[in-house]
């Protein structure tokens, strides 16, 4: 009799164990579908946004209907008798699954797949620095003004939306949404052809990138024009001639004067 209270034991310990585990997987699934929808729903803004809302709620509302419907013709089978191979089945593995959740060493499994932490939730903090960098680089590269501007001109229909400038560049809309907020560029809810409306880009509000060199000739305000012509360079003057090539003929420099005298000949 004593393996008989070992196994009851067993089992009692592990239908806790196996009920904590299933309530902890239908949580962490419920999060994932909701942090899925909730970045489906940042991808757009204004009517597309509410558009969106609403094929959730509509979705939400279908799949209630529907384990409404098969949990209350499942319960009226039971009930009735028409079923018992059900309930007894559904017993039979309940105490199946308990006798092997109650091994002392017996441990869920853990999602194959990592969960990205919600808003206010922060990662323990690991012990080597190493880890730490290899995730903080390891998200997409930022996109450049240039590059935005010029993909949205190619692309454009003459707007843009984010998630198509995203795949173009094979990137994040994160990633679009922080180059076109450095630029200046607003994010608006703008349609592209044969695209409902979402938020992306207008051609017409493209502001311009600022110039990373000036332009040479150009003086800065406050400064003095310099109005030396001589485009000399400090090496001095050199010797011999220099022969080039054009539709008007051939140009042929004096390397040895200055001012760059030249004189053409005709073919």
């Amino acid at each position: 009799m004593q393996w008989i209270r070992q196994a009851g034991q067993r089992i009692a310990t592990g239908s806790g164990q196996l009920a904590t585990h299933l309530v902890s997987r239908a949580l962490h699934a419920g999060r994932r579908l909701w942090h899925r929808a909730a970045d489906w729903l940042r991808e757009a803004s204004g009517v597309g946004w509410l558009l969106r809302l609403a094929v959730l709620i509509a979705a939400a509302a279908l799949l209630r209907k529907i384990v409404i419907a098969i949990a209350a013709a499942v319960y009226a089978r039971v009930e009735a008798g028409a079923a018992p191979w059900l309930m007894w089945g559904a017993a039979g593995l309940w105490v199946v699954a308990s006798y092997r959740c109650g091994r002392d060493d017996w441990e869920p499994k853990q999602p194959s797949v990592p969960e990205s932490p919600a808003d206010g939730e922060q990662l323990a903090d690991d012990t080597s620095p190493e880890p730490a960098v290899a995730q903080a680089s390891a998200g997409p590269p930022p996109v450049s003004a240039v590059t935005l501007i010029a993909t949205v001109r190619d692309i454009g229909t003459p707007h843009a939306q984010l998630k198509p400038i995203a795949e173009h560049l094979g990137t994040t809309t994160d990633a679009v949404r922080a180059a076109a907020a450095a630029l200046g560029w607003p994010v608006k809810d703008v349609r592209m052809q044969g695209r409902s409306a979402s938020a992306g880009l207008r051609w017409d509000e493209c502001p311009s990138p600022a110039p990373l060199d000036p332009l040479p000739g150009v003086v800065g305000a406050g400064h003095p024009a310099d109005d030396n012509d001589d485009d000399t360079t400090e090496e001095g003057p050199q010797k011999g001639v220099a022969v080039r090539r054009t539709n008007g003929g051939l140009i042929i420099y004096d390397l040895a004067d200055t001012h760059r005298r030249r004189g053409i000949v005709g073919r």
